[in-house]
């Protein structure tokens, strides 16, 4: 099992730790880079994985509805604490509810339950990220607009692929190997921009972001807890979503920050610590998902 444990998560901070390396001593345009790798790669897998005949997705509802839950209720689980310890709303709550399930959670998932759990990860991805620009950038901008937000080329590739697969269409072998080949590079990607954002943060909030580290996966792993109890999802299911609750907040948190200057420096804090935190977190989640036998 440990093993299991270290081969799964070596990797994945491997990665990470190179970007930071890279990013210590050269300057990497990583705006350009993710700009890049959120408006092609990861939209090439996306439809890719959503398009294949081999993912029966209609057999994946239930999982999103978890992620679903996931995602809103820990915004509602948490909302009482933020009130009682008098924290911006703004600042504490969407990293609570947003994780990172592109970053972290797409290679983590695939690494531990190997190419199977792909699917998975990209439904709970698509429901993450539509949820993030929808209900996440209203939370920080009620006036803001819902349609251009979700005019991105993410929601259109999940939007294709839903309905090839839905359609029946099968696609040919080599165009979706082409796509498979070109939205793989997005994972490799996502990881070493995860290190190189990494040292944008610093730990002046320590104290906010060591909260976060505890809140953000006990909240998710409260929640899917009664959910699972409920439904019967196939095991792979079962174990995608016990770690998709128990991520730490997308690094995405950080730069909406910025964007709409909603303490950044607080919302960096949360979003480091709380990464760091899942070194301790992720291994004990992946050691009960193992020792269950879910897969």
């Amino acid at each position: 099992m440990i093993g299991q444990i270290l081969s799964t998560l070596l990797p994945v901070f491997v990665i990470a730790g190179c970007g930071a390396l890279y990013g210590r001593y050269r300057t990497p345009d990583i705006r350009g880079l993710n700009l890049l790798n959120m408006e092609l790669f990861v939209p090439m897998l996306v439809f890719a994985v959503l398009a294949d005949q081999k993912a029966p997705l209609q057999d994946y509802g239930w999982l999103a509805l978890g992620g679903t839950l996931v995602v809103l209720g820990s915004g509602l689980l948490l909302y009482p604490l933020a009130r009682w310890l008098k924290l911006d709303l703004k600042t504490f709550l969407p990293p609570m509810m947003f994780n990172n399930s592109g970053n972290m959670g797409i290679p983590l998932l695939v690494l531990a339950f190997g190419d199977a759990a792909l699917p998975a990860a990209i439904v709970l991805f698509i429901v993450e990220m539509l949820l993030h620009f929808s209900v996440g950038l209203y939370m920080l901008d009620p006036h803001s607009s819902l349609v251009q937000r979700l005019k991105l080329p993410i929601v259109f590739a999940s939007l294709a692929g839903l309905a090839v697969n839905f359609s029946g269409i099968a696609l040919p072998g080599w165009l979706l190997e082409s796509l498979n080949m070109l939205g793989g590079v997005c994972i490799p990607l996502m990881l070493f921009a995860l290190g190189v954002r990494m040292l944008d943060v610093d730990f002046s909030d320590w104290k906010l972001g060591l909260l976060g580290a505890v809140a953000c996966p006990a909240s998710g792993l409260l929640l899917a807890w009664p959910f699972l109890a409920l439904m019967e999802l196939p095991g792979l299911q079962v174990a995608s979503l016990w770690v998709f609750a128990a991520l730490p907040p997308a690094v995405l948190n950080y730069m909406v920050a910025e964007q709409y200057r909603q303490e950044p420096h607080k919302v960096a804090s949360l979003v480091l610590l709380s990464n760091l935190g899942s070194l301790v977190v992720m291994p004990i989640v992946l050691g009960l998902v193992f020792a269950a036998g879910y897969v």
